[in-house]
């Protein structure tokens, strides 16, 4: 009797863990998608199949769920990232990345792409939890990009990393802003053009 009160315990734990982790996935698409003032709880629980009265059952409150959800939504932006490094030739794998964040692919894919492109002009009236959250993520964006420099720990790599890391972003912001096809290409091409020769 108690190895089985001790088994449904542990499982129902391991649901909430998934029905939390479900939430979490969902708002990170959803703040993506619509920033973070266009995201409602309802919605976000609606997406993650799920009534909107479960909600506090997992989170304190929004700023909560948006905190774990920019953590959420960075990490994934770091993970594609470092996984281009990787699967690529060591002097390759800084050109790579950048041609992977600066393709059309990624120019469309809003909710799934890089957190900081998507919600970055949004991030200075967030709560101090989101702050942090996405502050940790581009910290190692900009650590990963360093490290795929031949002078890897030396001051200049660090400040090349964060030229490239803001000229990134800020390409990818100005191409997604404008409604002319030719001018979104010409920034993304222009980025590029001057970025990935200068990386080896």
């Amino acid at each position: 009797m108690q190895y089985d009160a001790h088994h449904m315990k542990r499982a129902a734990t391991r649901s909430k863990e998934a029905t939390h982790d479900r939430i979490v996935d969902a708002a990170a698409r959803a703040i993506r998608r619509s920033g973070y003032n266009g995201t409602g709880v309802a919605d976000i629980m609606k997406d993650a199949g799920l009534t909107h009265g479960g909600f506090y059952a997992h989170f304190p409150s929004r700023e909560a769920m948006l905190a774990e959800a920019a953590d959420r939504a960075g990490s994934e932006s770091v993970a594609m990232m470092e996984h281009i490094a990787a699967s690529s030739p060591p002097q390759q794998a800084l050109p790579a990345m950048m041609r992977a964040y600066l393709s059309n692919e990624h120019l469309e894919g809003i909710e799934s792409g890089c957190a900081t492109a998507a919600l970055g002009s949004e991030m200075p009236r967030q709560a101090p939890g989101v702050r942090r959250a996405a502050t940790r993520r581009i910290k190692e964006m900009i650590d990963l990009v360093a490290r795929q420099s031949p002078d890897w720990g030396q001051p200049r790599a660090h400040e090349r990393a964060l030229f490239t890391v803001a000229t990134m972003v800020g390409a990818l912001v100005l191409a997604r802003a404008v409604d002319e096809p030719r001018l979104s290409d010409g920034l993304r091409k222009a980025a590029l053009k001057h970025l990935a020769p200068t990386q080896g």
